[in-house]
């Protein structure tokens, strides 16, 4: 496999044995880097490790913002012409390098696919065009790579449709060790940071907690604009003599630093723009031996993991208890070292660049069945999402014949519905609240070990046969790269069936609707999803559902992500099952208006704001001659659907409180076990 990298921080040494881990691996990797960069808070030159580094171009870059700069253009292009397997673009996908890169990609003519980093976990909206072409960056990318869980959310909310991976961020198990012969300090009292010296970063917070401690002394790695105030607060506050500041160290300065502490501190505070997105410094320190109190921002939490103390931001009091509460506490200590190394152990870089090639591999190979091989009878767990009703919940897992694993998640909370699962033997969850159908089943398929086991999507209101449920699993195992296959469904006591088939919702297919041309949309684009099986591989290669779908269009959106991810949906003839249909919502009006919003939500995803504007349009439009020449009860639906156009049906779902204001999130369900 021959990859092209691109990364501006590989311009740092120590980072650049990811390229070394990737080529242990197989992987003939080719980087690309900056001939200097600021990191780290100094300037970092480009210097070739002997040997080491032959395979690597330093370029001139235009700019110095991470996310406003270009790489030279002309010595770029000239690379980009060669033959390569893939691409790895290490720079953020609404960047102007990613989007330099790209462009690039396509004047050269290369044809080689290419993942993309993410280090973003706020959902921050950029002004034009940048929103625009990190959608369209994103849409193109074959897989992405990540060091948080909310950047690999945000990846895959923005149109990323291929594999995304949380790699962490590597540390050198060689260089930061912990020193063999320390023993559990008897009386704690040496505190240390590295880091910048800014607001966001939480110096003030820490030297709060330390001046009401006599006990703790605190040594300060770092620079920044509140460097002189750090220092004037240090020689002249209550801490006075306790507080040392060394400024800015040296990077292979730092390991004999860690070693000299009891404990590090990280008391990072989120802002409105910035929360930390990964805190490199306690990967370093856990792996010098040295214990870690971190807050509540950000990715800190998932980092530190069990093996440090985690306090809730800005809160210098608790930040001050977990620091002393260390204090004549060998044992605490002790366990608190032992469980810090052994979590860096899974940020070094052999492992990082092992999770790397994994990942190309999985860009270059998308993900398919491979039925040929597999076996036919996965075990399948039913999972369905309640909300009151549960009378027809009981019908509907009456049918099954108790033959299937199930799971019942209760938006509703209701004591009738636990009974009802508690008698068929299902899993009962009640989250506590209305989490909507996409939310719900999110929360039911924590339950479910995907890599093992389909899963059964049914709704309470329908009414599907074990006999009918093999069918679906033998189709299902019988054709390569299906994510989900349907049964012919029905009304109950109608022998006619109801449509299981649609086209994706598109501007431009409103508008053969709306002339009356709906007829010839007869694609197969997606399944409703009132019974569905799915194949618990796609659902880790292509992501849960939607969040930001309340209810309706989630499976429509998890269909067409899957579909770019080269997988296909069936239905299947043989298959029958009986579906009520709006069963458990009886308020026509309010299903109406969250029909519509789910739809809005959708196009503007898709198609995004002129997208929208364009359907909104042929819908518009189509109600006029249906209000003209329909009859009685077409007049009536066409004026309701226009009074919630023109409202703009979003707006006005959450108005009537229908719907929640959408928040994008989509699981990575490749990390999720039960």
């Amino acid at each position: 496999m021959r990859v092209l990298r691109i990364s501006h921080s590989s311009v740092v040494a120590e980072w650049r044995q990811r390229e070394d881990g990737l080529r242990s691996n197989g992987v003939d990797v080719t980087l690309v880097t900056a001939t200097r960069w600021h990191e780290g808070g100094a300037d970092v030159r480009y210097e070739a490790r002997a040997g080491r580094d032959v395979a690597t171009s330093a370029l001139p870059t235009i700019g110095t913002h991470p996310n406003l700069f270009a790489y030279a253009p002309g010595p770029l292009f000239r690379l980009l012409r060669e033959d390569w397997d893939l691409l790895d673009i290490a720079e953020e996908p609404f960047s102007l390098a990613a989007l330099e890169i790209t462009v690039l990609r396509v004047l050269a003519r290369c044809r080689a696919p290419y993942v993309l980093i993410s280090a973003q976990n706020i959902a921050k909206r950029y002004p034009p065009p940048f929103r625009w072409t990190e959608r369209a960056i994103l849409a193109g990318a074959s897989g992405g790579y990540v060091c948080n869980d909310a950047a690999a959310s945000l990846m895959r909310t923005r149109g990323l449709c291929g594999p995304v991976v949380n790699l962490g961020l590597g540390v050198d198990l060689a260089a930061f060790t912990p020193d063999a012969r320390r023993s559990p300090p008897a009386d704690l009292h040496r505190v240390g940071f590295v880091g910048r010296l800014d607001a966001s970063k939480g110096i003030d917070v820490l030297l709060d907690a330390v001046e009401g401690a006599p006990g703790l002394t605190l040594d300060v790695a770092g620079s920044g604009e509140l460097g002189d105030a750090v220092a004037r607060r240090a020689a002249h506050g209550p801490a006075a003599g306790r507080v040392t500041v060394h400024g800015p160290l040296p990077h292979d300065a730092l390991p004999d630093f860690y070693r000299t502490l009891d404990v590090l501190a990280v008391p990072s505070l989120p802002t409105p723009g910035w929360i930390e997105q990964f805190g490199r410094v306690a990967i370093e320190a856990m792996a010098s031996g040295v214990p870690v109190v971190a807050s509540a921002s950000g990715a800190l939490p998932e980092v530190v993991g069990d093996a440090g103390v985690v306090v809730e931001p800005g809160d210098a009091e608790a930040l001050r208890r977990a620091l002393t509460g260390m204090t004549g506490d060998p044992e605490r200590w002790a366990e608190l070292r032992r469980r810090g190394l052994e979590r860096a152990g899974r940020y070094a870089w052999p492992a990082v660049a092992a999770a790397h090639a994994r990942l190309y591999e999985a860009a270059l190979h998308p993900k398919q069945m491979g039925h040929g091989t597999a076996p036919v009878h996965r075990p399948v767990t039913v999972l369905v999402v309640a909300f009151g009703a549960p009378d027809l919940l009981d019908a509907c897992l009456d049918a099954l014949g108790g033959r299937f694993d199930a799971v019942v998640v209760d938006n509703s909370s209701s004591a009738g519905t636990r009974a009802v699962a508690e008698h068929h033997g299902a899993r009962y969850v009640d989250p506590g609240t209305n989490l909507g159908f996409a939310a719900g089943v999110n929360r039911g398929l924590e339950e479910v070990d995907l890599a093992t086991t389909d899963v059964l999507l049914c709704n309470p209101d329908a009414r599907v046969s074990p006999e009918a449920v093999q069918q679906l699993r033998e189709a299902l195992a019988r054709h390569d790269g299906l994510a989900c296959v349907a049964p012919v469904q029905h009304a109950p006591g109608s022998d006619a069936s109801d449509r299981v088939t649609w086209p994706f919702p598109t501007p431009w297919g409103a508008w053969v609707e709306a002339v009356g041309l709906g007829r010839l949309r007869r694609s197969v684009g997606f399944l409703i999803g009132a019974v569905l099986l799915i194949d618990g591989r796609a659902l880790i290669d292509v992501g849960g559902f939607d969040e930001r779908f309340f209810l309706y269009d989630e499976e429509t959106d998890w269909q067409r992500r899957a579909r770019r991810r080269g997988w296909q949906v069936r239905l299947v003839p043989g298959a029958d099952a009986v579906h009520q249909g709006a069963a458990t919502d009886t308020d026509t009006d309010r299903r109406e208006i969250r029909f519509h919003a789910g739809t809005e939500r959708y196009i503007r995803k898709w198609f995004g704001a002129p997208g929208w504007w364009l359907y909104r349009a042929a819908v518009i439009a189509g109600t006029f001659p249906r209000m003209a020449f329909g009859s009685p009860p077409t007049r009536a639906r066409a004026r309701a659907r226009l009074a919630v156009y023109l409202a703009g049906p979003d707006r006005a779902a959450r108005r009537a409180g229908a719907v929640p204001p959408a928040v994008p999130a989509i699981p990575d369900l490749a990390r999720r076990r039960p």
